[in-house]
């Protein structure tokens, strides 16, 4: 992939305890999305695909149009942010995926999302 194309993914995610129940296996987390683009073509994004693993090993796949309803366009330079999020049924897991783009040139490519790890407790 030529640099004319990249778009920087970049996550921070926070517990939600008062919107969790552990007793119930319900830990609820937010996180938040900021991608920039990074390249020399704007780019749009057109879906993503998520890989959501909780402390069990067990996988859902989430695919899907847009992000939050929305399909931001991001010119060279431009970064988009963005608030969603996730229940899992372990208080510790990751996510990772893609992000599908086309470039406005109609070149489609991938923006990696990197793994990332969900976590209802503060490490010591």
């Amino acid at each position: 992939m030529s640099k004319n194309y990249s778009i920087k993914v970049e996550i921070q995610p926070d517990y939600l305890p008062q919107q969790s129940d552990p007793n119930n296996q319900q830990f609820v987390f937010a996180y938040t999305v900021t991608l920039s683009n990074e390249g020399e073509v704007a780019a749009n994004l057109l879906s993503r695909h998520w890989i959501i693993t909780n402390g069990d090993g067990e996988k859902e796949e989430v695919k899907g149009a847009g992000v939050v309803g929305e399909y931001p366009h991001l010119m060279p330079g431009q970064s988009y942010r963005y608030t969603s999020g996730s229940v899992l049924k372990t208080p510790v897991g990751t996510m990772a995926g893609s992000y599908q783009m086309r470039a406005d040139d109609g070149t489609l490519f991938d923006a990696q999302i990197p793994m990332f790890t969900l976590r209802a407790f503060a490490l010591h």
